[in-house]
């Protein structure tokens, strides 16, 4: 198994504009960049091969353009497992969570069963499906009283997730997360580890690749056909405004092996983070297996309505 965390990527020259994928920043920005400052970001991209160096410049620099001139902050995460390709923007940066963090829930209660030898019931199976397939927020609450607040502490320390960090007061659509902690998260579904068993790993993306069809938008935008996805969203508004859109996947099989994370925060609307999402997602797609047939096309459903995905009650 690989570190726990991601390599540490070069620094950035805007002095923490830019954090390294996995690297542990002194602080953190406090302050929404501007527009005008987010335009001179730029992407954090290396290889660890120099036959994928050139790839790693190339998506650096279409990820910037996918960024370019939108609203609201946001952080993007990107790990290319074959090619040993990384990049970072901002990935150290805290959102709320939103419904995003109902993958780690899941990750914690199979980790919990299997400290205790045993399946997951009926009840917990049937929960667990609901949870992530529909992104039932009853069964998600259900499954965080089980698993309890400390042993989620204990779940994200062991799996280097060292940045998320806890609502004070409980509410787990408030937990604060990071898209480093994230690529995490994904590498300790999708590589082989102590952590978890290849049998929860599988069940957990089994689940992540039955999400409901109206839930597939945001990291499969342009995903390749022949590329097996598997997604978990979030989308938060708070206070019944400046929208909270994530979402994170994993893409396996013969059309690839890499992970994306884009968290974002202050949009507009639903619709306009996750339309900046899917401009990442698109790039990423396109570098990583180009000159394939794309088998999403990405959007929300027609007609979609622009509601919370109920992970924070409103007046939180």
């Amino acid at each position: 198994m690989p570190g726990l965390l991601p390599r540490t990527l070069a620094a950035s020259a805007a002095a923490g504009a830019v954090l390294a994928l996995g690297a542990v920043p002194a602080a953190l920005p406090t302050a929404v960049p501007t527009a005008a400052a987010r335009a001179s970001d730029r992407p954090v991209c290396t290889s660890a091969s120099s036959a994928h160096r050139a790839l790693a410049r190339r998506l650096g620099r279409r990820i910037t353009a996918a960024l370019k001139g939108r609203t609201g902050t946001e952080s993007v995460a990107v790990y290319d497992r074959r090619r040993g390709v990384r990049c970072g923007v901002l990935a150290g940066r805290h959102y709320d969570s939103a419904s995003v963090v109902k993958a780690t829930i899941l990750a914690a209660l199979l980790w919990k069963t299997a400290g205790e030898h045993r399946a997951l019931t009926a009840s917990e199976d049937a929960l667990a499906t609901r949870m992530i397939t529909r992104s039932d927020n009853r069964a998600a609450s259900a499954l965080w009283r089980s698993v309890g607040r400390a042993r989620f502490a204990r779940f994200l320390k062991r799996a280097g997730m060292t940045h998320t960090t806890l609502d004070p007061a409980g509410r787990w659509g408030l937990t604060r997360i990071t898209a480093a902690d994230e690529i995490t998260l994904l590498r300790r579904l999708t590589e082989h580890g102590t952590l978890l068993t290849g049998r929860a790993r599988a069940y957990e993306l089994g689940l992540m690749h039955r999400v409901i069809a109206s839930q597939r938008w945001g990291t499969t935008a342009g995903t390749p056909a022949g590329t097996t996805w598997h997604v978990k969203n979030g989308w938060l508004p708070r206070h019944g405004k400046d929208w909270r859109v994530h979402s994170i996947g994993a893409f396996t099989g013969r059309g690839g092996d890499y992970l994306i994370v884009v968290l974002t925060q202050g949009t507009p609307t639903m619709a306009y983070g996750v339309g900046t999402i899917e401009r990442v997602a698109r790039a990423v797609h396109g570098d990583l297996a180009p000159g394939t047939r794309v088998a999403i096309r990405g959007g929300l459903p027609r007609g979609a309505a622009e509601t919370s995905d109920g992970s924070v009650p409103p007046q939180a």
